[in-house]
């Protein structure tokens, strides 16, 4: 038996489940989903990203809840306590969003579709680092996950910036899985890392491209100075499914291809 009454806690579960044609099984969702566009008019929100409405969950009665990070435990605790199956995934890289999207697939009985979808994902992602390597020059990349403090990209973001073609000047941050590890203290590393790009994709909120360049000794980096400052929308590039395999990751290329044609 598959699960019937689905609540997932975050976009990306919510976004493949559409995809596999398994929308009908989800009887909630959380706040900030925004992909695909329908969920939210056809599925109740029940949750933001580190406090849900467990009641209104539960009177939902789901026979499974879908969510993301360990920042989600205590959410996922009070669920448990209260007899609800609970399915907490802690995906951070690329590979680990790959096998998510195929435990997800198989979890509500699609898993042959889900295979023929990631193994196009696959492919399309292939074609672009294919592309990515033949660039003449690969940018240097400032990915900010937030502004105050400045935190740097994630893992997934990390290796999507490499398979796109650039180089993300903090990829020893990438490695640590919690935002407050990658923060940056001191502005003058990233000034020091010559970024020939700067994106911004501030999680709930418009990146300011004009408040970046403001900061105090700025004018000095490249991607400044150039104007090479981009937003890539939190939906597209900093959730763990499918928007960060495709459209996150062609943003990104076609960002490094501009810089390319322009600079390199």
């Amino acid at each position: 038996m598959v699960p019937e009454r689905i609540v997932c806690l975050t976009e990306e579960p919510t976004e493949w489940l559409y995809l596999l044609g398994q929308a009908h099984r989800i009887v909630g969702i959380s706040g900030y989903t925004v992909r695909p566009p329908q969920a939210r008019q056809e599925k109740p929100r029940v949750s933001a990203f580190l406090s849900a409405k467990i009641d209104k969950i539960l009177a939902l009665r789901p026979d499974c809840v879908l969510g993301f990070s360990d920042l989600q435990a205590d959410i996922a605790a009070q669920l448990i306590r209260a007899g609800v199956p609970v399915h907490i995934f802690n995906q951070r890289s690329v590979e680990e969003i790959f096998s998510v999207l195929y435990q997800l697939a198989a979890l509500v009985g699609q898993a042959d579709q889900g295979l023929e979808r990631l193994a196009q994902m696959r492919a399309d992602l292939q074609g672009i680092k294919q592309r990515g390597q033949a660039l003449k020059r690969r940018p240097r990349v400032y990915f900010e996950e937030w502004d105050d403090p400045p935190i740097s990209a994630i893992c997934w973001v990390s290796e999507l910036i490499s398979i796109a073609g650039g180089e993300d000047i903090f990829p020893e941050l990438a490695l640590a899985p919690m935002g407050k590890d990658r923060i940056i203290a001191d502005h003058r590393l990233i000034v020091e890392g010559s970024p020939d790009i700067i994106i911004g994709s501030w999680c709930g909120k418009k990146f300011r491209p004009e408040k970046v360049a403001d900061r105090p000794g700025w004018q000095a980096v490249p991607a400044v100075r150039t104007g090479q400052l981009f937003e890539i929308k939190s939906a597209d590039i900093l959730q763990p499914g499918p928007a960060a395999l495709t459209d996150g990751l062609s943003q990104l290329h076609r960002i490094m291809l501009q810089w390319e044609q322009r600079y390199a």
